[in-house]
């Protein structure tokens, strides 16, 4: 069973949080954390500032481009062809307390400008020691850019939407800092010959991942076993693009009874992230595309193990499905570790399984500014988790990793001391 996100962002009920009637509480402004580590976060997340669309369309379309308008109400929401979309900040709630959490804020001013403002995004990471970060789209585009190309029946408006944002994206985001941001795009989805055409023009720009949907025919689209996809991810492999699966990219979120309280789906939350390793793994796209990257956002760790396990178990079974064939030369675990990699946020006792799940294949985020974000005790949670580990396997988790797979550089220096920049 699963539940539409949309539908849970404009339930009031679905939280008892957020803001007063005075308006959002804001907390102390924190100290500039401890730096331990050199950090790396490869899942953070944009709140797109109101000039994201401007002056980025052909002419012809620049009165239709995305706009922020604001409400009777005080709300500000986004516009798209004729169509309101509102929770502009989508959960930023980063730097408020725990009790006003909600899928507010509806308003650019009652979020942490670190949340849409680059320079201050910044000077966020420097107070939380977080070195670089890999960013991902939020609630107007979407996770995988959908929105932007689901909700109008203008293909040529959805096009230069993408386009618009990807430009944003590689030259006022990443592009104020190319030291401290990972470019990710997001892809067109909805041609798979230009959708891969974009992805070789990307990474000619320097893109060096893509954000795409964890389940596309929970969007409407073809599933990953039709074959429909193969020209993007053969892009992707041929470029060294990472493919980041973002949990609730799919637009749904695991759900048990209808009548369960929502504690039940921020417990599930992470569960996309396994379906969707199991459903990538399965679509035979690794196996076609053997140099193709994988990184499942947000879905943390502890299921990896386990689930290796699994696949482990089911190769008594190959001949009875007659998927895995023995020609493929390596077992679906073996695939798994080869292609995949996983995200950690707080999974203290996973990190005991890390060899099985492969050192190699573990990676940190901090999620700002979302609910589940470690900011501003990045630092502190990564020592409590990870602390009392070999230095060598603390290196790769917290830098390493993520340089190798993004082939983003880390100064020596910075490497060296996590006070260096």
């Amino acid at each position: 069973m699963s539940i539409n996100i949309d539908d849970l962002a404009s339930d009031l009920g679905f939280t008892t949080g957020g803001k007063g009637a005075e308006g959002p509480t804001w907390l102390p402004e924190p100290d500039r954390q401890d730096r331990r580590y050199t950090v790396i976060s490869v899942d953070d997340h944009i709140v797109e500032p109101p000039d994201t669309f401007e002056g980025r369309l052909p002419a012809k379309l620049a009165d239709r481009a995305p706009k922020i308008v604001e409400r009777d109400d005080g709300a500000e929401v986004w516009v798209y062809d004729g169509q309101e979309f509102p929770n502009v900040g989508f959960n930023a709630v980063v730097g408020r307390p725990v009790l006003e959490y909600s899928f507010e804020p509806s308003r650019f001013d009652e979020m942490r400008r670190g949340a849409w403002d680059i320079h201050h995004r910044i000077k966020d990471m420097d107070l939380a020691g977080i070195y670089a970060s890999l960013n991902f789209p939020s609630f107007l585009p979407g996770f995988a850019g959908q929105r932007l190309q689901l909700t109008t029946s203008d293909q040529e408006l959805a096009l230069a939407s993408v386009r618009a944002w990807n430009d944003w994206h590689l030259e006022e985001w990443a592009g104020a800092y190319p030291d401290r941001i990972i470019p990710c795009q997001i892809p067109w989805l909805l041609d798979p010959e230009l959708g891969a055409a974009e992805i070789r023009r990307n990474a000619e720009r320097g893109f060096k991942a893509v954000t795409f949907s964890e389940a596309p025919q929970k969007l409407g689209l073809p599933s990953l076993h039709t074959g429909h996809w193969d020209p993007i991810m053969r892009a992707c492999a041929e470029t060294g693009t990472v493919v980041n699966l973002h949990i609730g990219s799919s637009g749904t979120s695991p759900a048990t009874a209808d009548d369960a309280p929502p504690d039940t789906v921020g417990v599930l939350f992470f569960g996309y992230a396994m379906f969707a390793a199991v459903d990538w793994l399965y679509s035979m796209l690794p196996v076609r595309y053997p140099d193709l990257k994988i990184c499942l956002s947000e879905g943390g760790i502890g299921w990896v193990a386990g689930l290796m396990d699994r696949l482990d178990h089911m190769l008594s079974y190959h001949d009875m499905y007659g998927t895995w064939t023995k020609d493929i030369g390596l077992t679906p675990a073996e695939v798994l570790k080869r292609n995949f990699w996983f995200c950690a946020v707080e999974d203290q006792s996973s990190f005991a399984l890390r060899d099985r799940i492969g050192v190699e294949n573990i990676l940190l985020e901090s999620d700002y500014p979302h609910c589940d974000s470690t900011w501003p005790n990045t630092q502190a949670v990564i020592e409590s988790e990870i602390g009392g580990l070999p230095e060598a396997d603390v290196r790769r988790f917290t830098w390493q990793n993520a340089s190798e797979l993004y082939r983003f550089p880390v100064p020596a220096e910075v490497q060296a001391d996590p006070n260096a920049f």
